[in-house]
């Protein structure tokens, strides 16, 4: 965000980042953990690279992930960075409900610009017809309230993370957690991640 890349953040730039900067620390091989579309990234490498000893997406499906939704929410929230600022609401530990609609964008074009690149070029990607080219152990967690409605500002979007398709992800190779009760915002706490992230690590790289 500090230095955004507004027409070069693609699944083939970010896999050449994300290398970079394990050969900068003299990695070799390595886990991969992140959240919502830092789990998208992760994702991505993982079809790109054969030096994955895990990996793990929180918070966004490996299976029918909301591609075409998420490029129509950041198509709109590039938009908005034009508009006058709307209310003002932050996602907190321990808020029970996030108001997305009520969100500033604060952001700026560029910053916005580089994820609309990214889910464009994501737009033809099918998650279901990739699932044998991942190599490495594989962990998916969601919390079971994940869905955020958007408003008529993005266009009605609906995003549900917690309704994965159980059974297509197991059946791919995927070892899955449910949260039970959490939204987006809080399934993503160190307090809830660590629990289930440590143990299943230790599992199967013996870290």
């Amino acid at each position: 965000m500090a230095s955004p890349a507004p027409d070069t953040l693609t699944p083939d730039n970010i896999t050449s980042d994300i290398l970079a900067v394990a050969n900068s620390a003299g990695i070799d091989q390595f886990a991969y953990y992140g959240y919502s579309w830092l789990a998208l990234r992760g994702l991505q490498l993982a079809l790109r690279t054969d030096r994955l000893t895990a990996l793990v997406m929180g918070g966004f499906p490996p299976v029918d992930g909301p591609y075409k939704a998420m490029l129509q929410v950041t198509e709109a929230t590039h938009r908005m960075t034009s508009e006058p600022p709307q209310r003002t609401s932050q996602p907190t530990a321990s808020s029970d409900e996030f108001d997305w609609n009520s969100i500033d964008i604060a952001l700026t074009g560029a910053q916005t610009r580089q994820f609309v690149t990214l889910y464009r070029a994501l737009g033809e990607f099918d998650d279901r017809t990739i699932q044998g080219r991942i190599l490495c152990p594989r962990m998916c967690f969601v919390g079971s309230q994940d869905v955020i409605e958007y408003g008529d500002r993005w266009g009605g979007v609906r995003v549900a993370p917690a309704d994965l398709d159980l059974d297509a992800a197991r059946s791919a190779g995927w070892d899955i957690e449910v949260l039970d009760g959490l939204d987006h915002t809080q399934a993503m706490q160190p307090a809830h991640v660590l629990p289930i992230l440590k143990p299943w690590l230790e599992k199967v790289v013996g870290v």
